[in-house]
Order: structure tokens, then sequence, then C-alpha cells
């Protein structure tokens, strides 16, 4: 990185630096000397890099590596003599040369409370008089006293105890996925927050048994004081939930077992909801947009039209609802984001002998993705599964994309050295082929006019499923902890006729021989339709 703009960066993150090394010392002193420390490896590790693209994240992990090594460095000989035990320096850090005594100790300062490790700091290391702690932390002297008074109890008390390491402190969970329904922050989605091991297992030690801090430290086998942090910053954006003095959450981990003889006979039943859309609900799909002439199809080809249709019909139309307040399960994050988590997990069969009589595809699809923009009249919908062929989700899916197709498609911009970096998005995502011609299906005219000729299932066809699907669900729920059952049902039901479905109508139609089969060239724009003013073909 350029010496200039590594200069701007230390500028513009030195307070923030300063309040980091302020809330990791106990001093002015200490603060300074830390302070000077981190922003001396930040500003080298910035010299040395390229290409950041978390500026703020990156700088905020030197932050806590640099302050790491400071303690190590500064404080590993540390210590006082409290009522003759040798007390060791609190921190959270893991020091060589110690030995049993003293790493008990470290243990169970980290196991006091916030207030009590700052009261023993204060008390031991500094020689701070009651009335000085009092007036520092802002408590009356009385209560200074009792607090210090606790602490050395509970110190002494805690060297006796035999403190136990608990399932995910021998066996923390993994993440296959995670994901979310709503909308992500300016951060992201719930990976922002639980992406990392030490956050993720924090909120599943509360999913399936609401925990104290305490518990839930001992439930990952650490000190509380290294999860103190990480909860807070969890509680404060909704994962974790405090009630009744335990936190719980309202993030949906999928369930570790199953039964694979009801996902197959679920499976077999949703097949026979599939053979009868594809017979008699498609064609009315067809025969409601067939009409629609102002359509721009990359390839010529209306099946590809035809079957995006069908395919949104099935997603947004035919679910079948179960009224219900579910607003306590949207997590509402300080970045902005409001969406419901979830995390997939790894699953074990409950029954591993069973024998499969079915090969399945995949039936993953993503939920409806809309693009809208304030700048051109430009709004998209796509869907993303094994029929179409855009990678990279929801995250690659950029409200631009569509702006800079815009742009290039009225003439607003012109390929050259200033506009090249839109042109290489729209090819990268194949939106502009090599040729410049346009990839994608576009609408002339507003989203919700065409949305809205497409008719809804039948409510005949979805009450002969309802009480099939609310089966399932009912099933499928007592595999979830209580807190999490209203939205297992509502959800179970919701998509018993959803993507799964739809894409199990898909390979009927193409199957069978209704839609002809997708071009590599279709695949990247199978299930993705752009609506706009104007149309590539009637711009000269």
């Amino acid at each position: 990185m350029e010496k200039q703009k590594a200069d701007k960066i230390i500028t513009e993150y030195l307070k923030k630096i300063y309040g980091f090394a302020m809330k990791k010392s106990f001093s002015y002193h200490e603060a300074e000397d830390l302070c000077s420390d981190i922003i001396d490896e930040v500003y080298s590790s910035l010299l040395k890099s390229e290409n950041i693209e978390n500026i703020e994240g990156y700088i905020w992990r030197i932050s806590e590596h640099t302050y790491a090594k400071y303690v190590a460095r500064k404080k590993k000989q540390m210590g006082v003599s409290l009522d003759n035990i040798i007390l060791p320096h609190y921190d959270e850090y893991f020091f060589e040369n110690s030995n049993e005594e003293t790493d008990l100790l470290r243990r169970e300062i980290a196991f006091l409370s916030s207030v009590r490790r700052r009261i023993i700091f204060l008390f031991y290391y500094e020689n701070k008089t009651i009335s000085e702690i009092s007036r520092e932390i802002n408590i009356p002297e009385g209560t200074v006293k009792w607090h210090l008074n606790k602490a050395k109890i509970d110190l002494k008390e805690g060297l006796k105890m035999e403190r136990k390491i608990g399932n995910l402190g021998l066996n923390p969970i993994v993440a296959l996925d995670m994901g979310h329904s709503g909308c992500p922050g300016n951060n992201g989605g719930p990976e922002a927050y639980i992406g990392n091991k030490v956050n993720l297992n924090i909120v599943y030690s509360v999913y399936h048994t609401p925990r104290t801090k305490e518990e839930i430290a001992e439930e990952l086998g650490v000190t509380p004081v290294f999860i103190e942090d990480s909860i807070k910053v969890l509680e404060e954006n909704g994962f974790l939930v405090k009630k009744d003095g335990k936190y719980t959450t309202y993030v949906k981990f999928s369930k570790t077992k199953y039964s694979r003889e009801m996902s197959e006979k679920k499976s077999k039943i949703q097949f026979e909801i599939a053979e009868l859309i594809a017979r008699e609900y498609a064609p009315l799909v067809i025969d409601a947009i067939k009409d629609v002439e102002d359509v721009y199809i990359p390839s010529g080809n209306r099946q590809l039209l035809y079957a995006t249709a069908i395919f949104h019909g099935i997603a947004e139309k035919c679910g079948i609802s179960i009224k219900k307040d579910y607003s306590k399960y949207d997590i509402k994050t300080t970045d902005g984001g409001d969406y419901i988590a979830y995390v997939d997990l790894k699953q074990e069969c409950e029954d591993p002998d069973y024998v499969s009589t079915l090969t399945l595809p995949s039936y993953w699809a993503c939920g409806s993705m809309t693009r809208g923009s304030d700048k051109y009249p430009v709004y998209s919908w796509s869907i993303d599964s094994r029929y179409s062929s855009r990678q990279g989700g929801w995250q690659n899916n950029y409200t631009s994309d569509y702006e800079y197709l815009y742009e290039a498609i009225t003439g607003l911009i012109v390929e050259n050295s200033a506009t090249a970096d839109k042109f290489n998005r729209l090819r990268e995502r194949k939106l502009l082929a090599e040729d410049g011609s346009v990839n994608i299906m576009m609408v002339k005219g507003k989203a919700d006019d065409f949305f809205d000729k497409i008719p809804y299932l039948s409510e005949d066809l979805k009450e002969k499923y309802a009480n099939l699907a609310l089966e399932f669900a009912m099933m499928e729920a007592k595999y979830y902890p209580p807190q999490m059952q209203d939205l297992i049902v509502g959800w179970e039901v919701g998509s018993f006729i959803g993507t799964k479905v739809a894409l199990m109508v898909m390979d009927i139609l193409y199957g069978n021989g209704t839609f002809a089969h997708l071009t590599e060239k279709e695949k990247v724009t199978a299930n993705l339709i752009m609506f706009t003013d104007k149309l590539p073909n009637e711009i000269k």
C-alpha cells in the first residue's frame, strides 16, 4: 500500500485505536504504550499489504493480536500477595512458565465479575485506597469493601472447585452454511456476527437450554471474561436474548438428526403436488403472460420466460400460510439488518442403516432476491438454483449490476478506460456477452404489473394439502427446542409448496419435453428478470 494512503488510514483510526487501548488498559500510561504498539504494527502491516477489502476488520484483528503480545511481554511476571497466595495479573491470555496454582488463580480471577476484577486490580496492583477506588469507579466505599471481600472469598472457594468443560468445549459445532431471510445490514448477514467459531458456539450453547454467562463459559470450557465482549455484541445485535437472567436465542439451527424415511415420504408427496401443478397450474401461468409483448429474451426462446414465471408463481403464490406473529424471530442488528437467521449444521440420520429408495437431485434454491434502483427505472427479481449458472448468491447480486447494464444499453456510458470496471463487472456476471450483447431477460414496465398477472394456486388445491403440510410441520418441529417450534411449523407449512416443488416442476416440464433443455447461455438468466423502461432491441 502507498505510504500516503496508509498515513490517511492511521489518521482516520487513531482515536478509535486509542479508545481500544483505553478499554484494555488500567492507566493512561499503559494505554499510551499499547496504542503506540498497535499503531506501529498496523502501519507496518498496511505498508506491506494490498487489496484490503475490510479495513476496519483488518485493523481490529491487528489490534487484538498486538494486545495479546503486549500483555505477554509487559505483564507476564506481575503478581501480588493476597492472603499469602500469589495473585497473578488478570488477563484472558495464557502465559508460559506458569505453575498450577498460578493457572488456577488466573482462571478464578477470570470468573469474577468485571467490577470485582477491576477492584482487585486497583487495590492489589495499583495500591489504591478504598476511597480512591470508590471515586474512580463511582460506587460507595462500603460497596467497594463488600466487593473486595466477596472477591477474596470467591477466589478461595474457586480454587477448591473442579470446573467442568461442557460438550461444546470438547466438541464445538461447525457451521456448514448460514444465511438469512430478510434484509442484511451494512456488514452483511448473520455471518458478520456468528461467522467465527467462538460466537457461533456461544449462540448455540443457549439454543436448547437457556444459560447464564457463567454457564455459557462452562459449556464452552472457557472463562467468562474470554466471552464477555462477544456476549455483549451478540446481545446488542439480537443473536442472544436475555430472559429471567439467562440467555436464549431465536437463531434457527438445523436439526442435527433426522428421519430419512420421513424425509422421503414428504418428498414423494411433494412430487405428487409437483405433478399436479405441472399439469394444472403451469398452463394457467403460461396463458396469463402469453400476451406480454414488451420482452427481451437473449436466445429468443420464450419458454425461458414461461419457466421463470412458473417458478415465481410456485415460490410466491402457492404457499400455504399460517397466520401467526413471528416478530420475535426477527434479528435487528446495529448495522441495519432485519432478518431471521439460520445455520445449517452437519446432520446425522436417526436410522443410518435405512436404504434410500430415491436418488434425489439437489433441491436447494435461494429465496427470492429483489434489487431496486433509486437512480434509474430498474428492478430485478431472481432465484438461484441448479437451473441457473450464476455464482455467489445474494452477496454477488448488486443493484449496481443492473444500473450499469441500464447505463450500457441506453448509451449513458460507452466502454473506455474510465468505464472499464463497470463493463468488466457486467462481463464477469455474464450480463453482457463477450460480443457486447445483453444476456439477461428484460421486461418493459413495472415488476408488479407483470407478476400480478401470475395467478395464485387455487384455494381448493391448497386446502387439499394443508393438513398434510401441517402434519409434517408438527413432526419436524419436535426436533427443535420449544422457543423455535412456532417458527418451524410456520416455515415448514409455508414452504411445503415452495422452491423445492418448483424445482420438481421444472424437472417434469424439462423432462417431458414441454420446455427444451436450457443452453449454457440461457442458464445465465434462468429465473432472472430485469424490469426497466427501455429494452435493448429498442435502442439503436
